[in-house]
């Protein structure tokens, strides 16, 4: 498989786009914690990072030590978040939008330009591509990819020492086979999303 270029950042800037911001999102599939966005700018004639990828292809290691590379070039870069709140108010779709809006809101300057991964997104209120897969073809997009995974992986690591059965440090809130037996057991804790199933059902088993 190929690695994400900046072949389409550096047809931006040809044409005079100073602020290009690749936008990704992770935790929309989990059954606990918020959904977290990183939007990220690299200056016009930005050179690729070496191993810069999807951050799901990447080890702990790599992703660690390739966002300390980003956040050193990058022109700028931001988080949004949506709280598990967020999420069982407006659903997950239209919680991923907002965190993605609180992202790019945050940029020191609105952008010229957005770099999505996935499918379009009218809400943005932004021009915008959307890249199917396209932190795997994007280096702004996968950077944005490897900052905002980063930053919830911690986040739910430091959860899961208030709630260690649910396993959170190595599941991410996913729905393991641990962590439904634990919710089965246990109950929903105040960072479960209270409307995905199962949560929703109650008992498990």
């Amino acid at each position: 498989m190929d690695a994400p270029t900046l072949e389409r950042e550096q047809k931006l800037w040809d044409k005079g786009y100073e602020v290009v911001a690749g936008l990704d999102e992770v935790g929309r599939g989990p059954l606990a914690g918020p959904v977290i966005a990183a939007a990220v700018v690299f200056p016009p004639g930005q050179l690729p990072i070496e191993g810069l990828n999807d951050s799901k292809l990447l080890s702990v290691l790599e992703r660690e030590r390739l966002q300390v590379e980003v956040k050193r070039q990058a022109k700028a870069w931001t988080i949004g978040a949506a709280s598990v709140n967020d999420i069982d108010r407006l659903n997950i779709r239209r919680a991923t939008i907002l965190a993605m809006q609180r992202a790019l809101s945050r940029l020191p300057a609105p952008p010229d330009h957005v770099l999505v991964d996935g499918n379009p997104v009218p809400e943005l209120g932004s021009p915008h591509d959307a890249i199917v897969k396209g932190d795997r073809v994007s280096q702004s997009i996968a950077a944005a990819s490897v900052i905002a995974k980063c930053l919830r992986d911690r986040l739910m690591a430091n959860l899961a020492k208030r709630y260690p059965e649910f396993s959170w440090e190595t599941n991410k809130g996913y729905g393991t086979a641990a962590h439904l037996r634990a919710l089965d057991e246990l109950g929903p804790t105040a960072h479960h999303r209270k409307t995905f199933s199962p949560v929703a059902q109650g008992r498990l088993f």
